[in-house]
């Protein structure tokens, strides 16, 4: 009953209530990235979302555009703007997040929508995470964040499915909230932005160049559609 009725119509009203509480310091970080960004202070990028339906999500920009000379873009770490890592510790570039919970792509708590090119890189256990619908936040961020590894992420996101409920929900919410404020696991040790779920397999070997490159193909195949 929580997960069908109850907790989408919770996701609705909170997400009105927080957008018109909170529409002032949404504009100001709009206009600061109008500046700050030299541009469209926006990002919007294809995720996979609940039974792996691709929407786009949006977030606060936090890096640049900035590409070498062949027009490839340069290494997040050289595109992450001192701005940019602000809202990031502060959490403040997922507050576009709140519109993609009222268009009902997304819910408050759940698991993290990952990059499509990290879902190809599942298990079909552990793709199992998208047969709910994905968070703002979830049991994997209030609890270590990007500070934790992958098999713990999808750890904490199987376990999150087999028991939603409205405390656990509330809970996740409070403790991320702390987590946000203490400022802790926003990074991977040496690592400013988060690693690619394939970057990762292939750096620990447990997978090959050529299953690497396979498995690209097929998350550009399913992001150019």
């Amino acid at each position: 009953m929580y997960v069908k009725f109850f907790k989408p119509v919770f996701d609705i009203c909170l997400a009105f209530v927080l957008l018109v509480v909170l529409s002032p310091l949404f504009l100001i970080l709009t206009l600061s990235g109008l500046f700050m960004m030299k541009g469209n202070p926006f990002f919007v990028q294809k995720r996979p979302g609940k039974n792996e339906k691709i929407f786009k999500m949006i977030k606060f920009r936090t890096m640049t555009n900035k590409q070498d000379k062949n027009g490839i873009f340069l290494a997040d770490n050289n595109r992450l703007t001192s701005y940019g890592k602000f809202l990031r510790d502060t959490s403040l570039d997922e507050l576009p997040g709140i519109i993609n919970v009222l268009l009902g792509n997304m819910s408050f708590v759940g698991p993290r929508p990952q990059l499509i090119l990290d879902m190809v890189f599942m298990t079909p256990e552990q793709r199992k995470r998208h047969t709910v619908m994905p968070g703002i936040t979830g049991l994997a961020q209030c609890n270590g964040r990007n500070a934790i590894s992958w098999e713990k992420k999808f750890e904490y996101d199987l376990k999150y499915i087999q028991h939603i409920s409205f405390l656990g929900d509330l809970k996740i919410i409070l403790k991320t909230a702390a987590k946000v404020v203490l400022r802790e696991g926003v990074s991977s040790d040496g690592i400013e932005t988060s690693e690619d779920l394939g970057d990762y397999l292939l750096r620990t070997g447990k997978i090959g160049q050529d299953v690497y490159n396979k498995l690209r193909e097929e998350a550009k195949k399913i992001s150019d559609v």
